[in-house]
């Protein structure tokens, strides 16, 4: 989400966006010469980083799974959605209940031409999508569609997968989350993933080059960094994580189990993975 970038519904296929460099990355097809560019010139930098991508698709539906089973919790507000594919929240939680309900949030107008694949909900639950962007969190808590889809006095899971890196400034981090969690009541959940230069600085250096040389702010946090945004929140077991380490699932059954050796090196995707609970 660049900042100072005017919320429009019309697409501009020049500049690059976020949600159709991550398309790329997970081999979509809702992306441009733009976004091809810059996904291209980050993978110069990090080889993997679709690998990595495809590892913060998987940690959401740990992620959802682990709050409709084990927390208890219905609602979701997913800020910063991305491009629909395959496992997004509500058909992931509506498995588990078909009862869940969710709000769906982007600022990309490709996203918005994609709505419909997005409220495709159960009957018992309920979907919509809001066109607004975070550096407004007013915008979205503001919008008809949250207290229509969501009650607001029972607790709701705020999902920020791999969105905070596009704010520069702590300060401004800050000031969108206390906005959109004050706005939610206690045993609320917030659920987040969060590029780190703490595993390979020189390469997510070169990450922040290439995003910037496209007008897209890229600011990657420490594991000290993200703990703080949880300030006075109770962090769900294991705490902050690499985000394949994130309470990673069983092998089903009658599956090959990897050696201990031959499983991936967690810090080999190069993102913090966290969920807190709202006193």
């Amino acid at each position: 989400m660049p900042e100072n970038r005017p919320l429009s519904a019309e697409i501009d296929t020049t500049v690059a966006h976020e949600a159709r460099v991550y398309d790329y990355w997970l081999g979509g097809k809702d992306h441009y010469e733009a976004d091809r560019a810059l996904g291209d010139a980050i993978a110069e930098q990090i080889p993997t980083v679709a690998t990595m991508a495809r590892a913060n698709r998987a940690f959401v539906g740990r992620a959802v799974r682990y709050l409709v089973k084990e927390a208890g919790v219905r609602q979701f507000l997913d800020i910063g959605t991305g491009i629909p594919t395959s496992g997004n929240v509500h058909e992931v939680a509506q498995q588990v209940d078909p009862a869940a309900r969710v709000v769906y949030v982007d600022n990309d107008p490709i996203v918005l031409a994609h709505a419909r694949a997005l409220m495709t909900s159960t009957p018992e639950g309920a979907t919509k999508f809001v066109f607004a962007d975070l550096h407004d969190p007013e915008s979205i808590l503001s919008d008809p569609a949250v207290p229509e889809t969501l009650d607001l006095s029972q607790p709701v899971a705020v999902m920020l997968v791999a969105v905070l890196m596009y704010f520069r400034e702590e300060s401004e981090v800050r000031r969108v989350l206390s906005a959109v969690m004050d706005a939610v009541p206690s045993g609320s959940y917030l659920t987040l993933t969060h590029p780190t230069a703490d595993f390979d600085p020189e390469a997510v250096a070169g990450v922040v080059a290439a995003a910037e040389r496209s007008g897209i702010a890229f600011q990657p946090r420490s594991r000290e960094e993200l703990g703080r945004l949880f300030a006075g929140m109770d962090l769900v077991e294991p705490g902050i994580t690499p985000v394949m380490a994130w309470r990673p699932e069983e092998p089903e059954s009658g599956a090959v189990e990897l050696r201990p050796s031959a499983r991936p090196d967690p810090t080999s995707a190069y993102y913090w993975a966290a969920m807190a609970r709202k006193r």
